[in-house]
């Protein structure tokens, strides 16, 4: 049995030591030098830093980024990628979370990097990789390492205006990828195109999965994302077979016609999450690849990427939606009601929850959140048996499948960020002349609004907006109103803001 993620790459570079492991638009890495450039990586930080330990990564994705993250596994450590594109005001609210000793960067990135760490604790990704390897001590620290040790942290929005850090282990990894991958079908002839950022855990899907079968990782530039047409070029000249992609990524290319432009008939399977497919941009998809397997993924960071799957079935009439399916294997999903009782009958909504070797280890230096998340199964009391709460909302189909029906709270899931609607108040309302803010979000046009009261200009709001919170965090309209109207229970009405609204 596998303990370690790195078991997949050494398997990799005795199976096919000179296939190419991973790609980016300017460099590529064979296995056998993804494992050298781990392993030299890995021996430079070992001599400054101790095992279990996390360790930030500022820098775009790249093949040498993925190669950074396996070098700080060699060194029994934890990454967390800080993404250079949010704004600085973020990034030290991650780095006052992660309390990490060492920022491992490149020369593009130094300049940015030394607003959170001092230059003695700046650790060049250029330099490291020309560190001789210490076999001895890389032997040393895997011989000490188990699979539960951390293998990375993801953040994400949290409520109280303080981002989350979900902590994730090899165990978890490793247990999810090798049903993930045996399940798709996907072997080492496959090309995996990567779009998702480093810092969402739909890349683990991509760089565990072609570690696990010695695929090839595409990784395709944020930028194309931005031009249709080009991102289908680049799709099809590196003969990308398998995408693992949000459903917002998908809905870019069908909206904008992109497939009418070029198809890229080598994909053979596309899977999606993060959102509900619309069903014009599924049938789009479907029309023009009709031999394509596409499959619908659920599930939060907390459980590993996804806990449940669908196979679209192209016979079936999905006009009642795409259900969410049923679980992957090693992974019990049931509802539950706020009674702790287990919802079974179709029909009736509960919240889901997960229990399984895929479960997070919890929030990093959270431990009062950890506790309400992943908590005592309410169904068993007889000995420890931790589930993890993931306030969302479904209920069974008479075929007993699931079906998603929202939240518990003001979480939301947008442009394939799960958001806390309550953060994005915060940060307005602490803006100077805005006295009080609420955010509704409109899930059948996937637009946020944003409603407040005070003088601030929308303009002005949004440029200063930018400098505290991620682009998909702002909403894209703000409506200044005298008061806010009140449901019968004092509260804000959410309802009656979106018909004022539509009346202007």
């Amino acid at each position: 049995m596998k303990r370690n993620v790195l078991e997949y790459l050494e398997a990799d570079v005795l199976l096919h030591s000179e296939k190419i492991a991973v790609e980016d638009e300017q460099n590529c890495l064979r296995y056998d030098e993804l494992l050298d450039i781990s392993r030299r990586i890995g021996s430079g930080l070992a001599a400054v830093s101790g095992m279990r330990m996390p360790i930030a990564v500022m820098a775009e994705k790249s093949a040498f980024t993925e190669a950074v993250f396996l070098g700080i596994v060699q060194a029994g450590c934890y990454y967390v990628l800080l993404n250079p594109e949010l704004p600085a005001v973020r990034l030290c609210q991650i780095q006052e979370v992660l309390n990490a000793e060492w920022l491992i960067t490149d020369a593009e990135h130094y300049e940015k990097a030394l607003a959170l760490m001092p230059a003695e604790k700046i650790l060049l990704m250029e330099d490291l990789i020309r560190t001789p390897v210490n076999p001895e001590v890389l032997t040393g620290i895997r011989s000490r390492m188990v699979d539960t040790d951390p293998l990375y942290a993801n953040f994400t929005s949290g409520s109280t205006g303080v981002p989350k850090g979900v902590l994730v282990s090899h165990r978890s990894v490793l247990d999810f990828i090798d049903c993930f991958s045996e399940l798709f079908g996907i072997g080492a002839e496959d090309i995996i195109g990567n779009q998702a950022p480093f810092d969402f855990d739909v890349s683990v899907k991509d760089i565990y999965t072609a570690l696990k079968t010695g695929a090839k990782l595409v990784i395709i530039p944020r930028h194309l994302f931005s031009v249709p047409a080009k991102l289908l070029d680049y799709i099809c000249e590196r003969n990308v077979t398998t995408m693992i992609w949000a459903v917002s990524a998908l809905c870019l290319i069908s909206t904008f016609h992109g497939l009418d432009y070029r198809v890229p008939t080598s994909v053979r399977c596309i899977l999606f999450s993060g959102e509900t497919m619309p069903q014009k941009a599924l049938d789009t998809w479907m029309s023009h690849l009709p031999e394509t397997e596409f499959v619908n993924l659920y599930g939060p960071t907390e459980i590993t990427c996804n806990c449940t799957y669908h196979r679209i079935d192209r016979n079936r009439d999905y006009a009642d939606g795409i259900p969410i399916g049923t679980a992957f294997p090693n992974e019990e999903v049931f509802l539950m009601d706020e009674e702790g009782k287990q919802v079974v009958m179709p029909g009736k909504t509960g919240e889901i929850c997960v229990r399984g070797s895929a479960l997070a280890l919890g929030y990093l230096n959270n431990p009062e959140q950890t506790a309400r998340a992943f908590v005592q199964n309410p169904l068993n009391q007889n000995y420890p048996d931790r589930i993890y709460r993931t306030g969302d909302l479904a209920f069974y189909t008479p075929e007993q499948e699931l079906m998603f029906c929202g939240r518990k709270d003001f979480q939301i899931k947008y442009m394939g960020h799960r958001i806390e609607i309550e953060e994005i108040e915060r940060s307005v309302s602490h803006l100077d002349g805005v006295e009080r803010c609420c955010v509704v979000f409109d899930e059948k046009k996937q637009r946020l609004y944003g409603f407040y009261m005070g003088t601030m200009d929308r303009k002005e709001m949004h440029a200063k907006l930018k400098t505290v919170l991620p682009v998909y965090m702002i909403p894209g309209a703000f409506y200044m109103v005298s008061a806010f109207p009140l449901t019968k229970n004092g509260k804000v009405d959410r309802k009656a803001l979106m018909e004022m609204r539509k009346k202007r």
